[in-house]
């Protein structure tokens, strides 16, 4: 596979250190056979350190991401939205936060312009699940579905679970507004959407990969062309740092900590066994390899 890093702002290119954020306006490109896959970035978040290391062992924890020039106070992860384009398709995979959800955030829009694809362009929206940075930009400003001649898919369980009226009340609090947002998003696509279960293929070339426990349905989906694969993990890898080099931790950005340690593991060692790249939306640079580090890993951007 080729991967290469292209910015839009100019200059900003010579700036770009591997593994280090992507500019706002940036991308990293990889050629796999006869596809192009894109990160177009969507801005980023910005969070509390408990986020994703409260509970954990603080030592621990300040060890691994020293290095890394992380802080455990403050978060401010990449929201990298794939875009694949093969043959005559154009798909996304998740459409970024949109503007209601962190000002930070909600910038998909315009940088795929600056990549060359307008809403129209776009045949196939794939989501991974329906958190608010990979849903609430379904909409643009009269509530519309963004991309008006896209193909929706939505893993079956996941689509389930959000649109289930229970689970605006079993969520918990901090998660309340969550469920209402998917739910109003998912109402503007549900006489168009398809919905897919793991191992189908759901483009040709696209497989879907169960990897719950962040949420109850989501998905990561192994992409293959030319006798090349990479993997688009969604949030099943939710950062560059305790992710990888404690996969087993239990952290509470998961709605299933449990489940999402178990299933973080086994993804990791399936994609070391199976010398895949990886596509992460929360990873720095956005493309990358995931490579063995003592009893943990290592994220490797390229």
């Amino acid at each position: 596979m080729r991967i290469t890093r292209r910015s839009f702002v100019a200059g900003a290119a010579a700036g770009v250190a591997a593994g280090g954020l992507l500019p706002r306006h940036a991308m990293a490109e990889m050629i796999l056979g006869e596809a192009r896959l894109t990160v177009v970035s969507d801005g980023n978040l910005m969070l509390p350190g408990s986020f994703t290391f409260a509970g954990l062992p603080e030592a621990e924890v300040a060890e691994i991401v020293a290095p890394l020039g992380v802080s455990t106070e403050a978060l401010e992860p990449p929201c990298n939205v794939t875009l694949l384009r093969m043959d005559d398709r154009v798909v996304l995979f998740d459409v970024g936060a949109g503007p209601d959800f962190m000002p930070s955030a909600g910038e998909l829009a315009e940088n795929l312009e600056a990549a060359g694809v307008a809403p129209e362009d776009v045949t196939d929206v794939i989501f991974t699940h329906a958190h608010p940075d990979h849903i609430w930009g379904l909409l643009d400003d009269f509530d519309e579905p963004l991309f008006p001649d896209a193909r929706y898919a939505m893993g079956r369980g996941e689509w389930d679970y959000w649109w289930n009226p229970e689970t605006v009340d079993t969520i918990g609090a901090e998660r309340q507004a969550f469920a209402v947002g998917a739910k109003r998003r998912m109402e503007a696509i549900e006489d168009r959407v398809e919905f897919f279960d793991d191992g189908d293929e759901v483009l040709p070339g696209v497989a879907a990969v169960a990897c719950v426990g962040h949420t109850p349905g989501h998905m990561g989906f192994e992409v293959r062309s030319g006798g090349e694969a990479v993997m688009v993990v969604g949030d099943a890898i939710g950062n560059h740092h305790v992710a990888f080099a404690r996969p087993g931790w239990e952290v509470n950005s998961d709605q299933n900590p449990e489940v999402g340690a178990a299933t973080r593991v086994a993804l990791m060692d399936r994609i070391v066994a199976d010398g895949l790249g990886i596509v992460g939306f929360h990873l720095p640079g956005g493309m990358g390899r995931v490579e063995k580090d003592g009893e943990g890993y290592r994220w490797v951007a390229m």
